[in-house]
């Protein structure tokens, strides 16, 4: 179960800044349900990509990637070569539930030592590159993939072998080229952006090296579908999207997103794109000047506990934090008791989930008792179900934020002039007018 926890948002625990939660979302319920309305009618059209609803159900394309998995047993390392999107899901996900021989390696920048530094450790013989771009122009993508191409050329008898791409179905650079070469490929549907991108082989196929159970993995995300559809009273996602807009009115405008679990280590900077990037919109739907948003903030329990928290509880009260935490240890582990160190007899004989228990309790609970807003996400244990579970319900709890503030969650234009200095800054075809107007202007 995933299962919701508030009690850190009531006036009774935090004060005057607290909700009446039951008051709250009744007097919400017509705006919510809306929302939820609004979502589903548009989800038919490619145009407003919410096609990541519907790509748990495809049963076919799981089928196609364990298929291709299953052939593939030579391999002894993957690398993915993604950025954003089509990188952080996957590598949140095989960081939690990655079992299998299979070593992960993700390519999402461009500094070369890191890059050299791989390329001088794999084997290319026993190398799959996952190549991950919808348009197949992602500069940094590409970058990589021609780096790649050629050291498999140098070091494999077929590198057409070692290369598998995922890009759009038919349009773009890659799927032609991928056609001409006869490389292995996977789409991405059309109607599905890249932040929501993990339940279709963007996140699937690598996930399949990983050893991740995608069944479960995918119905898990069905689960959150039907909970999105349900009654308001089970609508989680719809329930959590209202404690983020409530508390912005209230000026928290920055949102930390902080589990308490090494292995979701990689799931802050997975919602800190899907929540910044879908939400940090400068215009509304009509053109409006947008005066309403947050900001997420990545943060690990207890790591952060002796890092952020001392400026999450007595810093600026600007901030709702969203803890997760587990309910159960896959495996536990005993503290024992030492003669000498009887001073920390508190802790002999207890375990290691006890103490990371009690220490997202107390943090939880520090906080609201200094007015510091909080509530919790609470996983029955960490497996591929709750995990597919809660990305779906983290997905779905942003696509009512977008119609709670009257934006569009699935576009991105603030990224798209950053791509155009970069293709002027380096010499595109196309872009000359422009790089000449960044030289005069000192860049």
């Amino acid at each position: 179960m995933l299962r919701l926890e508030l009690d850190n948002l009531s006036s009774q625990r935090i004060g005057p800044q607290g909700l009446d939660w039951e008051s709250a979302l009744a007097a919400h319920a017509p705006l919510l349900e809306a929302a939820r309305q609004a979502l589903w009618q548009r989800k038919a059209d490619p145009g407003q990509f919410l096609g990541w609803i519907e790509v748990p159900e495809d049963t076919e394309t799981l089928r196609q990637v364990r298929r291709f998995r299953e052939t593939q047993d030579w391999v002894e390392a993957l690398v993915v070569l993604g950025i954003g999107g089509s990188a952080l899901g996957a590598q949140a996900v095989a960081a939690a539930l990655g079992r299998g021989p299979v070593r992960l390696h993700f390519v999402d920048n461009v500094e070369p030592e890191p890059i050299l530094e791989l390329l001088r450790t794999l084997e290319p013989s026993k190398t799959l590159v996952n190549v991950i771009s919808k348009s197949g122009a992602t500069a940094e993508t590409m970058a990589a993939f021609l780096v790649f191409r050629q050291w498999l050329e140098e070091g494999t008898v077929n590198w057409k072998k070692h290369v598998v791409v995922t890009t759009d179905p038919a349009k773009g650079l890659l799927r032609p080229y991928a056609q001409a070469e006869g490389l292995a490929s996977f789409a991405v549907p059309p109607a599905v952006g890249g932040r929501f991108s993990v339940t279709c082989p963007v996140g699937t196929l690598p996930l399949a090296f990983a050893g991740v159970d995608l069944e479960s993995f995918l119905a898990g995300a069905r689960k959150a579908n039907e909970q999105a559809q349900g009654p308001l009273s089970h609508n989680l996602p719809a329930q959590t999207a209202l404690v983020h807009h409530l508390f912005a009115q209230k000026g928290k405008n920055i949102v930390v997103f902080m589990p308490y679990s090494t292995r979701l280590r990689y799931l802050p900077d997975w919602f800190v794109q899907l929540h910044d990037e879908s939400l940090g919109k400068a215009r509304d739907r009509q053109g409006r000047e947008v005066r309403t948003g947050t900001t997420a903030v990545r943060a690990i329990g207890t790591t952060d506990q002796h890092a952020q928290v001392q400026l999450f509880r007595e810093g600026p009260h600007d901030k709702l934090i969203q803890f997760v935490r587990l309910l159960a240890p896959s495996e536990d582990l005993k503290i024992p008791a030492v003669m000498g160190l009887e001073g920390l007899d508190y802790l002999f004989g207890r375990s290691f989930f006890e103490l990371l228990e009690a220490e997202a309790k107390a943090t939880a609970h520090a906080l609201a008792k200094a007015g510091q807003p909080n509530y919790t996400l609470t996983l029955e244990k960490l497996d591929a179900y709750h995990l597919g579970w809660l990305l779906q319900h983290l997905m779905w709890q942003t696509a009512f934020l977008g119609e709670l503030w009257n934006i569009n969650a699935f576009d991105q234009p603030g990224v798209e002039l950053g791509k155009e200095y970069t293709y002027a800054l380096m010499g595109r075809k196309g872009y000359e007018e422009l790089a000449r107007r960044l030289r005069a202007e000192g860049v």
